[in-house]
């Protein structure tokens, strides 16, 4: 079985370089859209076993369970680490797999998370990258045939790390996945972009007419 982990930072800490031009109830209000988008897509991929976030907010953890997944709050004691010690709650087969998304990957489309299921060799790693050479959505089958390495350059990481521990890795472009975002210029990237970000593209709306 295939289980989903979405890792989310409180909201009064997330997208600090979105702050430069909105407010931070507005950022708030942007990250808590694009999760929703996020598990909506994963909702739709029917062969994930359970869809969980992982976070250390109260609010981030309503939203999760508001759209139809689980949550799982936890301290944060950084990404990977929240990813890695989730990915022990959550997959209670030592054979299970782990699909991780980022939670800012708003365009996000079931289809080519599911391209991106079909990809994974087992044993082995599946990526899809973003654009700036991190890792927008990882598969490990099983789950700790590797640790969790996200940030700067993380995709040459993961691969490094597979290659390392002799197993099959394959990086997939998919471009719904390939704009995590952190910056206007990400956020600009997914509203021109195919995916649907329904979510999103209502609260971009709502900013626009002055509800901030």
């Amino acid at each position: 079985m295939i289980h989903a982990l979405v890792p989310v930072k409180a909201l009064v800490d997330s997208k600090t370089r979105l702050r430069r031009e909105l407010s931070q109830r507005a950022v708030a209000r942007l990250a808590e859209a694009m999760l929703r988008d996020v598990l909506e897509a994963l909702r739709r991929v029917s062969t994930l076993g359970r869809i969980v976030v992982v976070t250390p907010d109260r609010d981030v953890a309503a939203v999760a369970r508001d759209a139809g997944s689980e949550a799982l709050v936890r301290n944060d004691p950084g990404l990977n680490a929240a990813i890695d010690a989730g990915a022990a709650a959550l997959c209670r087969d030592p054979a299970d797999g782990l699909l991780v998304v980022l939670g800012d990957v708003a365009g996000a489309r079931a289809e080519e998370i599911e391209a991106l299921l079909a990809a994974a060799p087992v044993p082995g790693v599946a990526l899809a990258p973003s654009r700036d050479g991190g890792s927008s959505a990882l598969l490990r089958i099983p789950h700790g045939v590797i640790p969790a390495c996200f940030g700067p350059d993380s995709a040459a990481r993961h691969r490094e790390l597979a290659e390392r521990a002799g197993v099959a890795f394959r990086e997939v472009p998919l471009p719904s996945l390939a704009t995590d975002v952190d910056r206007p210029e990400d956020l600009d990237a997914v509203l021109a972009g195919a995916g649907p970000a329904l979510h999103t593209r209502a609260a971009c709306t709502a900013l626009a007419s002055g509800a901030k």
